[in-house]
């Protein structure tokens, strides 16, 4: 020992360590839980909403919906007790926002989901629900249940149905509509939808109905370059398109138009009535100037849009 130490100072000894390498690991390839087969159904619900403008938050909506619904299938599998939700909806925002688009997406995905057995999609309003004698509304609001029996009953500016006060009919549809709510809560679902500030009132005027609709969704207006991508498809599936001026022009109109109203601004629905009345405007201008040449027919000019917004503000 004494010698050894001897010869470490002498600097005799030179040990060298070696480092050990760690073994390569081998790489792994980790396939995303929502692209295996089994989440398909959802899969084909958010290939449907890319294909859309806008709707962004919506994706997040869906999923949390299918997540729920999924996970409430696995917990059965494994024998414990699924959670029971209700799914009746209040769909808030502006026409033209894709209300009535996600609604059927919803019920595409409850019909695959199980949840409900047919999947359509009712479409209704005040007077689909409301009579015009005491007992007629009833009767006409449980035939409207009878026919969303297995899909989706959808009633746009619901809040209409409390305009009328206490004597109105339209109570009596609210009250028949509750009831089918709570006999009938898995046969169909019910959303309601309408502008959000007419929402909120029409809800805070009927304490028993927030609870029965947990599932609450904003749906907020388009931007004006959204408003802009769903313009040229919409002319694009028609076959026309924009004079590189015209597009210059539809965005001053959308600008314009969103910064005098937006609280009540009709987003797609607009753009679609301002398309066609454009149209409708540049078929008499080549009337006029009789020009029927391919590229003429389509294109819509400045003159055209111009002309269609001076109407729609007439």
């Amino acid at each position: 020992m004494d010698q050894a130490n001897s010869m470490r100072k002498k600097g005799q000894i030179n040990i060298v360590l070696k480092k050990q390498q760690p073994a390569p690991i081998a790489p792994v390839t980790i396939e995303p839980s929502f692209q295996t087969a089994e989440h398909e159904p959802f899969k084909q619900i958010e290939k449907s909403l890319n294909e859309l403008v806008g709707l962004n938050e919506m994706k997040g909506f869906m999923k949390e919906i299918y997540a729920w619904l999924y996970l409430n299938k696995r917990r059965e599998d494994v024998g414990l007790i699924p959670n029971k939700q209700t799914l009746h909806m209040v769909f808030k925002g502006n026409p033209g926002t894709g209300k009535t688009t996600v609604a059927r997406l919803v019920a595409e995905l409850f019909k695959s989901m199980g949840v409900l057995e047919k999947g359509h999609l009712i479409e209704a309003e005040r007077a689909d629900l409301v009579g015009e004698y005491i007992g007629h509304t009833a009767q006409k609001t449980r035939d409207l249940i009878k026919k969303a029996v297995g899909g989706i009953l959808f009633v746009d500016e619901a809040y209409s149905l409390a305009r009328g006060g206490e004597k109105d009919f339209g109570k009596e549809a609210i009250d028949t509509l509750v009831k089918a709510m709570e006999d009938q809560q898995h046969d169909f679902v019910l959303i309601l939808a309408g502008y959000p500030k007419e929402m909120d009132r029409f809800l805070s005027l009927n304490p028993g109905l927030p609870s029965r609709f947990p599932l609450k969704v904003t749906f907020p207006n388009y931007k004006v370059d959204e408003l802009f991508i769903i313009a040229e498809k919409m002319l694009t599936q028609r076959q026309y398109r924009l004079h590189q001026q015209s597009k210059h022009a539809l965005k001053e109109i959308l600008i314009s138009v969103k910064g005098r109203d937006e609280g009540n601004f009709s987003n797609g629905r607009f753009i679609r009535n301002l398309l066609e009345r454009s149209i409708r405007a540049q078929a008499v201008r080549l009337l006029d100037e009789n020009d029927y040449g391919k590229e003429s027919l389509q294109t819509l000019k400045p003159i055209d849009l111009q002309s269609a917004f001076q109407k729609m503000n007439g």
